[in-house]
Protein backbone atom coordinates (compact mmCIF):
# COMPACT_ATOMS: atom_id res chain seq x y z
CA UNK A 1 0.00 0.00 0.00
CA UNK A 2 1.54 3.33 -1.05
CA UNK A 3 0.77 6.50 0.36
CA UNK A 4 0.62 10.17 -1.28
CA UNK A 5 2.37 12.79 0.45
CA UNK A 6 0.53 16.39 1.14
CA UNK A 7 2.79 18.62 1.74
CA UNK A 8 4.10 20.98 -0.61
CA UNK A 9 7.75 20.67 -1.86
CA UNK A 10 10.03 23.33 -0.65
CA UNK A 11 10.25 26.17 -2.13
CA UNK A 12 13.03 26.42 -4.47
CA UNK A 13 16.34 28.20 -2.19
CA UNK A 14 16.61 30.32 -6.04
CA UNK A 15 13.67 32.43 -5.37
CA UNK A 16 14.67 36.17 -4.65
CA UNK A 17 14.56 36.97 -0.76
CA UNK A 18 11.33 39.44 -1.65
CA UNK A 19 9.34 36.65 -3.03
CA UNK A 20 10.16 33.82 0.12
CA UNK A 21 9.37 36.89 2.52
CA UNK A 22 5.92 37.46 0.20
CA UNK A 23 4.93 33.97 0.93
CA UNK A 24 6.31 33.41 4.56
CA UNK A 25 3.60 36.32 5.47
CA UNK A 26 1.07 34.85 2.97
CA UNK A 27 0.88 31.41 4.57
CA UNK A 28 0.24 33.56 7.84
CA UNK A 29 -1.55 36.19 7.08
CA UNK A 30 -3.35 35.60 3.70
CA UNK A 31 -1.83 39.11 2.33
CA UNK A 32 -2.44 37.96 -1.40
CA UNK A 33 -6.21 36.93 -0.76
CA UNK A 34 -6.64 40.80 0.89
CA UNK A 35 -4.30 42.34 -1.72
CA UNK A 36 -6.03 40.77 -4.55
CA UNK A 37 -9.71 41.71 -3.03
CA UNK A 38 -8.68 45.16 -2.22
CA UNK A 39 -5.58 46.92 -3.92
CA UNK A 40 -7.62 47.13 -7.07
CA UNK A 41 -10.47 49.04 -5.86
CA UNK A 42 -11.09 51.88 -7.49
CA UNK A 43 -11.47 55.84 -6.10
CA UNK A 44 -13.03 58.65 -8.11
CA UNK A 45 -10.94 61.68 -8.84
CA UNK A 46 -12.14 65.09 -8.00
CA UNK A 47 -10.07 67.57 -6.40
CA UNK A 48 -12.26 68.27 -3.13
CA UNK A 49 -11.45 64.97 -2.09
CA UNK A 50 -8.12 66.40 -1.35
CA UNK A 51 -9.17 68.15 1.62
CA UNK A 52 -9.80 64.50 3.66
CA UNK A 53 -6.36 63.66 3.12
CA UNK A 54 -4.93 67.03 3.90
CA UNK A 55 -6.58 65.98 7.36
CA UNK A 56 -5.26 62.40 7.66
CA UNK A 57 -1.32 63.38 6.65
CA UNK A 58 -1.73 66.59 8.75
CA UNK A 59 -2.57 64.57 11.35
CA UNK A 60 -0.15 61.98 11.08
CA UNK A 61 2.44 64.65 11.01
CA UNK A 62 1.51 65.76 14.28
CA UNK A 63 1.62 62.28 15.85
CA UNK A 64 5.58 61.88 14.20
CA UNK A 65 6.12 65.78 15.73
CA UNK A 66 4.37 64.62 19.14
CA UNK A 67 6.75 61.84 19.46
CA UNK A 68 9.62 63.86 18.53
CA UNK A 69 8.74 66.66 21.28
CA UNK A 70 7.74 64.02 23.97
CA UNK A 71 11.75 62.95 24.30
CA UNK A 72 12.74 66.67 25.79
CA UNK A 73 9.32 67.61 27.40
CA UNK A 74 9.05 67.40 31.08
CA UNK A 75 5.52 67.89 32.02
CA UNK A 76 6.35 68.59 35.79
CA UNK A 77 5.20 72.13 38.00
CA UNK A 78 8.00 71.69 40.11
CA UNK A 79 9.53 75.77 40.13
CA UNK A 80 13.02 75.79 38.84
CA UNK A 81 15.49 78.58 38.03
CA UNK A 82 16.04 79.09 34.06
CA UNK A 83 19.91 78.90 33.48
CA UNK A 84 19.37 78.73 29.63
CA UNK A 85 20.07 80.35 26.41
CA UNK A 86 17.26 83.01 26.53
CA UNK A 87 19.04 85.65 27.87
CA UNK A 88 15.91 88.00 29.10
CA UNK A 89 14.89 85.16 31.18
CA UNK A 90 18.11 84.16 32.75
CA UNK A 91 17.79 83.98 36.84
CA UNK A 92 13.63 83.87 36.70
CA UNK A 93 11.18 80.56 38.53
CA UNK A 94 9.73 78.87 36.41
CA UNK A 95 7.99 75.66 36.04
CA UNK A 96 10.11 72.74 34.52
CA UNK A 97 7.39 72.49 31.99
CA UNK A 98 8.00 75.92 30.49
CA UNK A 99 11.65 75.57 31.37
CA UNK A 100 11.52 72.61 29.39
CA UNK A 101 9.80 74.30 26.30
CA UNK A 102 12.17 77.21 26.07
CA UNK A 103 15.28 74.64 26.03
CA UNK A 104 13.48 72.50 23.31
CA UNK A 105 13.01 76.51 21.23
CA UNK A 106 16.59 77.03 21.88
CA UNK A 107 18.80 74.28 22.95
CA UNK A 108 17.72 70.84 21.36
CA UNK A 109 18.70 71.07 17.55
CA UNK A 110 15.45 71.54 15.27
CA UNK A 111 13.17 71.84 18.43
CA UNK A 112 12.09 74.97 17.20
CA UNK A 113 11.17 73.85 14.19
CA UNK A 114 9.72 70.57 15.25
CA UNK A 115 7.85 72.55 17.94
CA UNK A 116 6.23 75.13 14.99
CA UNK A 117 5.45 72.38 12.77
CA UNK A 118 3.48 70.24 15.45
CA UNK A 119 1.24 73.43 15.87
CA UNK A 120 0.94 74.65 12.74
CA UNK A 121 -0.29 70.89 11.98
CA UNK A 122 -2.74 71.11 14.20
CA UNK A 123 -4.03 74.40 12.95
CA UNK A 124 -4.33 73.02 9.83
CA UNK A 125 -5.90 69.66 10.90
CA UNK A 126 -8.91 71.15 12.56
CA UNK A 127 -9.02 73.55 9.63
CA UNK A 128 -8.96 70.68 7.35
CA UNK A 129 -11.36 68.70 9.11
CA UNK A 130 -14.11 72.03 9.00
CA UNK A 131 -13.66 71.95 5.38
CA UNK A 132 -13.91 68.85 4.87
CA UNK A 133 -17.13 68.21 6.76
CA UNK A 134 -18.71 71.29 4.96
CA UNK A 135 -18.17 69.54 1.53
CA UNK A 136 -19.54 66.24 2.72
CA UNK A 137 -22.33 68.28 4.47
CA UNK A 138 -23.14 70.56 1.31
CA UNK A 139 -22.80 67.59 -1.06
CA UNK A 140 -25.21 65.51 1.17
CA UNK A 141 -22.18 62.83 1.29
CA UNK A 142 -23.40 61.95 4.93
CA UNK A 143 -26.88 60.04 3.45
CA UNK A 144 -27.11 56.68 4.24
CA UNK A 145 -25.01 54.00 4.56
CA UNK A 146 -22.56 56.92 6.09
CA UNK A 147 -24.37 58.23 9.16
CA UNK A 148 -22.23 56.61 11.40
CA UNK A 149 -18.71 58.25 9.62
CA UNK A 150 -20.73 61.85 9.83
CA UNK A 151 -20.61 61.28 13.36
CA UNK A 152 -17.39 59.69 14.00
CA UNK A 153 -16.32 63.37 11.80
CA UNK A 154 -17.95 65.19 14.57
CA UNK A 155 -16.43 63.60 17.18
CA UNK A 156 -12.93 63.77 15.53
CA UNK A 157 -13.03 67.26 15.25
CA UNK A 158 -14.51 67.90 19.27
CA UNK A 159 -11.55 65.66 20.08
CA UNK A 160 -9.28 67.30 18.28
CA UNK A 161 -10.20 70.68 19.72
CA UNK A 162 -9.47 69.96 22.92
CA UNK A 163 -6.43 68.50 21.98
CA UNK A 164 -5.46 71.56 21.18
CA UNK A 165 -6.26 72.88 23.98
CA UNK A 166 -4.45 71.15 26.10
CA UNK A 167 -1.85 70.88 23.79
CA UNK A 168 -1.04 74.51 24.17
CA UNK A 169 -1.48 74.50 27.82
CA UNK A 170 1.28 72.26 28.13
CA UNK A 171 3.93 75.07 28.36
CA UNK A 172 2.62 76.76 31.24
CA UNK A 173 3.09 80.11 29.56
CA UNK A 174 1.09 83.17 30.67
CA UNK A 175 -1.03 83.13 27.70
CA UNK A 176 -1.68 79.36 28.02
CA UNK A 177 -2.57 79.81 31.87
CA UNK A 178 -4.71 82.77 30.89
CA UNK A 179 -6.86 80.17 28.54
CA UNK A 180 -6.66 77.80 31.26
CA UNK A 181 -7.97 80.13 33.58
CA UNK A 182 -10.79 80.64 31.50
CA UNK A 183 -11.71 76.91 31.24
CA UNK A 184 -11.68 76.48 35.07
CA UNK A 185 -14.50 79.26 35.41
CA UNK A 186 -16.65 77.64 32.39
CA UNK A 187 -16.23 74.04 34.53
CA UNK A 188 -17.02 75.81 37.57
CA UNK A 189 -20.52 77.29 35.74
CA UNK A 190 -22.04 74.02 35.50
CA UNK A 191 -24.66 73.20 38.21
CA UNK A 192 -24.26 70.88 41.18
CA UNK A 193 -21.33 68.79 39.17
CA UNK A 194 -18.72 71.80 38.38
CA UNK A 195 -17.01 72.01 41.71
CA UNK A 196 -16.66 68.62 41.54
CA UNK A 197 -15.19 68.38 38.00
CA UNK A 198 -12.91 71.12 38.38
CA UNK A 199 -11.27 69.63 41.66
CA UNK A 200 -10.98 66.39 39.69
CA UNK A 201 -9.46 67.85 36.33
CA UNK A 202 -6.89 70.06 38.49
CA UNK A 203 -6.34 68.14 41.07
CA UNK A 204 -7.57 70.78 43.85
CA UNK A 205 -7.63 74.38 43.97
CA UNK A 206 -6.67 75.99 40.66
CA UNK A 207 -3.95 75.91 39.15
CA UNK A 208 -2.32 72.97 41.60
CA UNK A 209 0.57 70.72 40.95
CA UNK A 210 -1.34 68.24 38.81
CA UNK A 211 -2.47 70.40 36.04
CA UNK A 212 0.68 70.00 33.51
CA UNK A 213 1.33 66.02 34.47
CA UNK A 214 -2.34 65.16 34.00
CA UNK A 215 -2.79 67.49 30.79
CA UNK A 216 -0.19 65.71 29.61
CA UNK A 217 -1.05 62.11 29.85
CA UNK A 218 -4.92 63.45 28.37
CA UNK A 219 -2.84 65.20 25.42
CA UNK A 220 -0.16 62.23 24.45
CA UNK A 221 -2.00 59.49 25.60
CA UNK A 222 -5.61 59.02 25.93
CA UNK A 223 -7.20 61.90 23.21
CA UNK A 224 -5.03 60.76 20.42
CA UNK A 225 -5.62 56.95 21.46
CA UNK A 226 -9.13 57.57 21.09
CA UNK A 227 -8.96 59.69 17.48
CA UNK A 228 -6.76 57.40 16.06
CA UNK A 229 -8.96 54.66 16.78
CA UNK A 230 -11.73 57.02 14.93
CA UNK A 231 -9.49 57.15 12.10
CA UNK A 232 -8.88 53.93 11.52
CA UNK A 233 -12.65 53.52 11.66
CA UNK A 234 -13.42 56.37 9.52
CA UNK A 235 -11.05 55.34 6.75
CA UNK A 236 -12.34 51.64 7.19
CA UNK A 237 -15.79 52.66 6.59
CA UNK A 238 -14.67 54.91 3.75
CA UNK A 239 -13.19 51.62 2.49
CA UNK A 240 -16.06 49.65 2.72
CA UNK A 241 -18.58 51.88 1.74
CA UNK A 242 -17.11 52.71 -1.33
CA UNK A 243 -16.09 56.35 -2.04
CA UNK A 244 -18.79 58.35 -2.99
CA UNK A 245 -18.64 60.67 -6.22
CA UNK A 246 -20.27 63.52 -8.44
CA UNK A 247 -23.34 63.08 -10.89
CA UNK A 248 -21.93 62.09 -14.65
CA UNK A 249 -22.38 59.77 -17.65
CA UNK A 250 -21.65 56.11 -16.52
CA UNK A 251 -22.26 57.01 -12.46
CA UNK A 252 -24.62 55.87 -10.50
CA UNK A 253 -25.32 54.21 -7.33
CA UNK A 254 -23.99 51.10 -8.22
CA UNK A 255 -20.73 51.70 -9.82
CA UNK A 256 -17.44 53.94 -9.20
CA UNK A 257 -15.85 55.95 -11.92
CA UNK A 258 -12.27 56.23 -11.05
CA UNK A 259 -8.66 55.13 -10.84
CA UNK A 260 -7.14 52.34 -8.94
CA UNK A 261 -5.70 51.95 -6.01
CA UNK A 262 -2.50 50.41 -6.75
CA UNK A 263 -0.40 52.13 -8.86
CA UNK A 264 -2.21 55.01 -9.69
CA UNK A 265 -4.10 56.37 -6.50
CA UNK A 266 -1.40 55.25 -4.35
CA UNK A 267 1.06 57.03 -6.07
CA UNK A 268 -0.70 60.70 -5.88
CA UNK A 269 -1.56 60.29 -2.36
CA UNK A 270 2.04 59.30 -1.35
CA UNK A 271 3.13 62.51 -3.63
CA UNK A 272 0.21 64.55 -1.92
CA UNK A 273 1.31 63.52 1.92
CA UNK A 274 4.94 64.88 0.43
CA UNK A 275 3.68 67.91 -0.69
CA UNK A 276 1.19 68.65 2.44
CA UNK A 277 4.45 67.98 4.75
CA UNK A 278 6.22 70.37 2.79
CA UNK A 279 4.36 73.22 2.89
CA UNK A 280 3.51 72.36 6.27
CA UNK A 281 7.22 72.32 6.90
CA UNK A 282 7.99 76.00 4.88
CA UNK A 283 5.15 77.92 7.13
CA UNK A 284 6.89 76.14 10.36
CA UNK A 285 9.97 77.38 9.13
CA UNK A 286 8.97 80.94 8.26
CA UNK A 287 5.83 81.70 10.25
CA UNK A 288 6.12 82.07 13.81
CA UNK A 289 3.91 81.07 16.18
CA UNK A 290 3.10 80.93 19.92
CA UNK A 291 6.41 83.04 21.24
CA UNK A 292 6.17 81.73 24.96
CA UNK A 293 9.03 83.35 25.62
CA UNK A 294 7.54 86.36 24.80
CA UNK A 295 5.08 85.98 26.85
CA UNK A 296 6.71 85.17 30.21
CA UNK A 297 5.87 82.23 32.23
CA UNK A 298 2.63 81.69 33.69
CA UNK A 299 1.49 83.93 37.19
CA UNK A 300 -1.96 83.36 38.81
CA UNK A 301 -1.47 87.01 39.09
CA UNK A 302 -1.41 88.71 35.97
CA UNK A 303 -3.00 88.17 32.51
CA UNK A 304 -1.46 88.30 29.01
CA UNK A 305 -2.32 91.49 27.14
CA UNK A 306 -4.67 90.36 24.11
CA UNK A 307 -5.32 86.99 24.98
CA UNK A 308 -6.57 84.96 22.39
CA UNK A 309 -7.05 81.00 21.86
CA UNK A 310 -6.02 79.47 18.47
CA UNK A 311 -8.45 80.23 15.97
CA UNK A 312 -10.74 77.20 16.81
CA UNK A 313 -11.95 77.73 19.92
CA UNK A 314 -12.97 81.29 18.83
CA UNK A 315 -16.39 80.19 18.46
CA UNK A 316 -16.70 79.53 22.03
CA UNK A 317 -14.40 82.68 23.50
CA UNK A 318 -16.59 84.54 21.33
CA UNK A 319 -19.98 83.15 22.53
CA UNK A 320 -18.74 83.80 26.03
CA UNK A 321 -17.82 87.44 25.43
CA UNK A 322 -21.00 88.38 23.64
CA UNK A 323 -23.04 86.83 26.74
CA UNK A 324 -24.49 89.29 29.59
CA UNK A 325 -23.63 88.51 32.82
CA UNK A 326 -26.59 87.23 33.88
CA UNK A 327 -26.66 85.50 37.39
CA UNK A 328 -29.39 84.07 39.50
CA UNK A 329 -29.49 83.06 42.93
CA UNK A 330 -31.22 79.53 43.28
CA UNK A 331 -31.84 78.05 46.96
CA UNK A 332 -28.70 79.75 48.26
CA UNK A 333 -26.58 79.13 45.05
CA UNK A 334 -25.28 81.57 42.48
CA UNK A 335 -26.08 80.22 39.38
CA UNK A 336 -23.58 81.87 36.51
CA UNK A 337 -25.74 82.32 33.58
CA UNK A 338 -23.20 84.01 31.62
CA UNK A 339 -20.84 81.20 31.82
CA UNK A 340 -22.89 78.06 31.48
CA UNK A 341 -24.96 79.46 29.12
CA UNK A 342 -22.13 79.72 25.69
CA UNK A 343 -21.07 76.15 27.42
CA UNK A 344 -24.04 74.38 26.85
CA UNK A 345 -24.62 76.63 23.81
CA UNK A 346 -21.46 75.13 22.49
CA UNK A 347 -22.18 71.97 23.38
CA UNK A 348 -25.89 72.08 21.55
CA UNK A 349 -24.16 73.23 19.01
CA UNK A 350 -22.14 70.38 18.43
CA UNK A 351 -24.37 67.83 18.77
CA UNK A 352 -27.17 69.29 16.08
CA UNK A 353 -24.45 69.19 13.75
CA UNK A 354 -23.55 65.06 14.75
CA UNK A 355 -27.73 64.22 14.28
CA UNK A 356 -28.36 66.73 10.93
CA UNK A 357 -27.79 63.69 9.06
CA UNK A 358 -30.99 61.60 10.87
CA UNK A 359 -33.22 64.55 10.98
CA UNK A 360 -33.06 65.02 7.11
CA UNK A 361 -33.32 61.26 6.79
CA UNK A 362 -36.51 61.86 8.95
CA UNK A 363 -37.72 64.68 7.14
CA UNK A 364 -37.54 63.11 3.21
CA UNK A 365 -38.47 59.25 4.54
CA UNK A 366 -35.50 58.50 1.98
CA UNK A 367 -33.93 55.26 3.54
CA UNK A 368 -32.45 54.01 0.00
CA UNK A 369 -28.43 53.88 -0.08
CA UNK A 370 -26.47 57.20 -1.74
CA UNK A 371 -23.16 57.13 -3.51
CA UNK A 372 -23.90 59.89 -6.29
CA UNK A 373 -23.34 63.46 -4.39
CA UNK A 374 -25.64 66.45 -4.40
CA UNK A 375 -24.85 69.86 -6.47
CA UNK A 376 -25.18 72.29 -3.08
CA UNK A 377 -27.56 74.30 -5.76
CA UNK A 378 -29.72 71.43 -6.02
CA UNK A 379 -30.59 71.15 -2.32
CA UNK A 380 -31.28 74.71 -1.23
CA UNK A 381 -32.31 74.11 2.30
CA UNK A 382 -29.49 71.98 3.01
CA UNK A 383 -27.14 74.43 2.10
CA UNK A 384 -28.46 77.76 3.35
CA UNK A 385 -28.43 75.95 6.62
CA UNK A 386 -24.63 75.44 6.91
CA UNK A 387 -24.07 78.97 5.02
CA UNK A 388 -25.94 80.25 8.46
CA UNK A 389 -23.96 78.02 10.65
CA UNK A 390 -21.08 79.16 9.17
CA UNK A 391 -22.13 83.07 9.41
CA UNK A 392 -22.34 82.58 13.07
CA UNK A 393 -19.37 81.01 13.75
CA UNK A 394 -17.39 83.98 11.59
CA UNK A 395 -19.68 86.33 13.96
CA UNK A 396 -18.43 84.53 17.07
CA UNK A 397 -15.16 84.47 15.84
CA UNK A 398 -15.04 88.35 15.67
CA UNK A 399 -16.61 88.42 19.00
CA UNK A 400 -13.88 86.32 20.40
CA UNK A 401 -11.68 89.29 19.41
CA UNK A 402 -13.27 92.01 20.36
CA UNK A 403 -10.82 93.78 22.06
CA UNK A 404 -7.99 93.01 19.40
CA UNK A 405 -10.28 94.85 16.89
CA UNK A 406 -11.06 97.61 18.93
CA UNK A 407 -7.64 98.35 19.42
CA UNK A 408 -6.26 98.09 16.19
CA UNK A 409 -9.29 99.49 14.61
CA UNK A 410 -9.67 102.38 17.19
CA UNK A 411 -13.29 101.05 17.64
CA UNK A 412 -15.65 101.32 20.43
CA UNK A 413 -15.77 97.76 22.39
CA UNK A 414 -19.15 98.15 23.29
CA UNK A 415 -20.22 98.87 19.88
CA UNK A 416 -18.46 96.29 18.60
CA UNK A 417 -20.11 93.55 21.57
CA UNK A 418 -23.52 95.03 20.49
CA UNK A 419 -22.88 94.82 16.87
CA UNK A 420 -21.88 91.16 17.56
CA UNK A 421 -24.52 90.48 19.40
CA UNK A 422 -27.32 91.78 17.28
CA UNK A 423 -25.59 90.24 13.78
CA UNK A 424 -25.18 86.37 15.92
CA UNK A 425 -29.15 86.43 15.60
CA UNK A 426 -29.87 88.11 12.29
CA UNK A 427 -26.84 87.18 10.22
CA UNK A 428 -27.97 83.41 9.92
CA UNK A 429 -31.31 84.55 8.88
CA UNK A 430 -30.20 86.80 6.37
CA UNK A 431 -27.45 84.02 5.30
CA UNK A 432 -30.30 81.50 5.26
CA UNK A 433 -32.78 83.80 3.12
CA UNK A 434 -30.30 84.85 0.63
CA UNK A 435 -28.28 82.00 0.13
CA UNK A 436 -31.67 80.02 -0.61
CA UNK A 437 -32.45 82.01 -2.96
CA UNK A 438 -29.68 81.96 -5.10
CA UNK A 439 -29.62 78.29 -5.12
CA UNK A 440 -33.06 78.32 -6.67
CA UNK A 441 -31.69 81.40 -8.86
CA UNK A 442 -28.79 78.79 -9.65
CA UNK A 443 -31.81 76.17 -10.56
CA UNK A 444 -33.32 78.06 -12.79
CA UNK A 445 -30.55 79.10 -14.36
CA UNK A 446 -29.44 75.34 -15.10
CA UNK A 447 -33.03 74.73 -16.38
CA UNK A 448 -33.06 77.11 -19.12
CA UNK A 449 -29.59 76.01 -20.47
CA UNK A 450 -31.11 72.60 -20.75
CA UNK A 451 -33.63 73.69 -22.29
CA UNK A 452 -32.29 76.69 -24.01
CA UNK A 453 -28.74 75.88 -24.84
CA UNK A 454 -25.78 77.65 -23.34
CA UNK A 455 -25.40 81.32 -24.55
CA UNK A 456 -22.87 81.98 -27.45
CA UNK A 457 -22.46 85.43 -27.62
CA UNK A 458 -22.95 85.58 -31.30
CA UNK A 459 -26.41 88.10 -31.96
CA UNK A 460 -28.13 87.12 -34.82
CA UNK A 461 -30.90 89.23 -36.50
CA UNK A 462 -34.07 87.27 -38.18
CA UNK A 463 -35.97 88.09 -41.26
CA UNK A 464 -38.56 90.24 -39.72
CA UNK A 465 -36.03 92.50 -38.08
CA UNK A 466 -35.72 90.87 -34.07
CA UNK A 467 -31.88 90.43 -32.82
CA UNK A 468 -31.39 87.38 -31.06
CA UNK A 469 -28.00 85.61 -29.03
CA UNK A 470 -27.43 81.82 -30.71
CA UNK A 471 -27.62 79.57 -28.61
CA UNK A 472 -25.44 76.34 -28.83
CA UNK A 473 -26.69 72.86 -27.40
CA UNK A 474 -25.33 70.59 -24.48
CA UNK A 475 -23.42 67.97 -24.20
CA UNK A 476 -24.79 64.84 -23.42
CA UNK A 477 -22.31 64.87 -20.82
CA UNK A 478 -23.90 68.54 -19.66
CA UNK A 479 -27.20 67.49 -20.14
CA UNK A 480 -26.58 64.86 -17.85
CA UNK A 481 -24.73 66.35 -14.88
CA UNK A 482 -27.42 69.33 -14.83
CA UNK A 483 -30.17 66.60 -14.92
CA UNK A 484 -29.10 63.90 -12.76
CA UNK A 485 -30.37 64.90 -9.23
CA UNK A 486 -33.48 64.02 -7.26
CA UNK A 487 -36.01 65.56 -6.37
CA UNK A 488 -38.20 64.80 -3.36
CA UNK A 489 -41.96 65.30 -3.48
CA UNK A 490 -42.64 67.27 0.12
CA UNK A 491 -44.68 64.79 2.38
CA UNK A 492 -48.26 65.19 2.97
CA UNK A 493 -50.54 63.91 6.26
CA UNK A 494 -51.79 60.22 5.51
CA UNK A 495 -55.28 59.42 6.30
CA UNK A 496 -54.79 57.97 9.53
CA UNK A 497 -55.58 53.99 9.75
CA UNK A 498 -57.51 51.83 12.64
CA UNK A 499 -56.76 49.66 15.10
CA UNK A 500 -58.09 45.83 15.08
CA UNK A 501 -60.76 47.52 16.54
CA UNK A 502 -61.72 50.02 13.81
CA UNK A 503 -60.63 52.83 16.02
CA UNK A 504 -58.72 55.30 14.37
CA UNK A 505 -55.20 56.75 15.49
CA UNK A 506 -54.59 60.14 15.98
CA UNK A 507 -52.24 62.03 13.42
CA UNK A 508 -49.16 62.78 16.33
CA UNK A 509 -47.58 66.19 16.53
CA UNK A 510 -44.22 64.33 15.26
CA UNK A 511 -45.91 63.36 11.45
CA UNK A 512 -47.40 67.06 11.93
CA UNK A 513 -43.99 68.61 12.16
CA UNK A 514 -42.39 66.25 9.82
CA UNK A 515 -44.62 67.50 7.36
CA UNK A 516 -43.86 71.17 7.64
CA UNK A 517 -40.38 70.40 7.51
CA UNK A 518 -40.76 68.49 4.52
CA UNK A 519 -42.82 71.23 2.89
CA UNK A 520 -40.44 73.46 3.81
CA UNK A 521 -37.36 71.54 2.69
CA UNK A 522 -38.94 70.63 -1.07
CA UNK A 523 -41.84 72.30 -1.19
CA UNK A 524 -42.58 75.29 -3.87
CA UNK A 525 -40.07 77.82 -2.56
CA UNK A 526 -37.31 74.78 -2.01
CA UNK A 527 -37.01 73.46 -5.26
CA UNK A 528 -37.23 74.18 -9.19
CA UNK A 529 -38.74 71.35 -11.06
CA UNK A 530 -36.35 69.95 -13.42
CA UNK A 531 -37.15 70.25 -17.35
CA UNK A 532 -39.12 67.47 -18.52
CA UNK A 533 -38.26 65.13 -21.42
CA UNK A 534 -41.25 66.97 -22.98
CA UNK A 535 -40.11 70.35 -22.59
CA UNK A 536 -36.87 69.60 -23.83
CA UNK A 537 -38.68 67.88 -26.70
CA UNK A 538 -40.45 70.85 -27.84
CA UNK A 539 -38.11 73.24 -27.37
CA UNK A 540 -35.02 71.64 -29.11
CA UNK A 541 -38.08 70.45 -32.32
CA UNK A 542 -38.59 74.20 -32.33
CA UNK A 543 -41.91 74.48 -31.85
CA UNK A 544 -41.70 76.29 -28.70
CA UNK A 545 -39.13 79.33 -30.00
CA UNK A 546 -38.46 81.50 -32.41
Amino acid sequence: MSTESTTEPPASSEAPAGERLADWADGRLGIYTLAKANMRKIFPDHWSFMLGEVCLYSFLILILTGVYLTLFFHPSMTEVAYHGSYVPLQGQMMSEAYKSTLDISFDVRGGLLIRQLHHWSALVFLAGMIVHMMRVFFTGAFRKPREVNWVFGVLLLFLGMFTGFTGYSLPDDLLSGTGLHFMEGAILSIPIVGTYLAFFLFGGEYPGHDLIPRFYSIHVLLLPGIMLGLVVAHLILVFYHKHTQFAGPGRSNKNVVGMPLLPVYAAKAGGFFFLVFGVLAVIAGIAQINPIWAFGPYRADQVAAGSQPDWYMGFAEGLLRIMPGWEINFWGHTLALGVFIPLAGFAVVLALIGVYPFVESWVTGDKREHHVLDRPRNAPTRTAFGVAWLTAYFVTMIAGGNDIWATQFHLSLNAITWFVRIFFFAGPVIAFVATKRICLGLQRRDKDKVLHGRETGTIRRLPHGEFVEVHAPLSEEQLHTLTAHEQYEPAALTSPRGDDNGVERPVTRAQKLRVRLSKAYYGADGQISKPTAEEYEEITSGRGHH
